[in-house]
């Protein structure tokens, strides 16, 4: 269950540096990957939030018993 998110994580770090946040304005992963500004795509904002629906689902008891839906 631990890594039932990898792939997503592994997803969203290729799709955000990729954009302009990174590669124009030389910000950090964690600042770009936390706001929504225009220069994210709009496929990298549907990644970081199913990103998150999948962590939360990791520590949801209900869940935990089912089993964690994966990437």
């Amino acid at each position: 269950m631990a890594k039932s998110c990898k792939g997503l994580a592994t997803e969203l770090v290729k799709c955000l540096s990729e954009c302009d946040c990174i590669k124009v304005e030389k910000r950090s992963f964690r600042e770009c990957a936390g706001e929504k500004s225009p220069s994210i795509s709009s496929e990298c904002i549907g990644l970081r939030e199913t990103y998150f629906n999948c962590k939360r689902g990791q520590v949801d008891m209900r869940a935990r018993i089912r089993g964690n839906k994966g990437y």
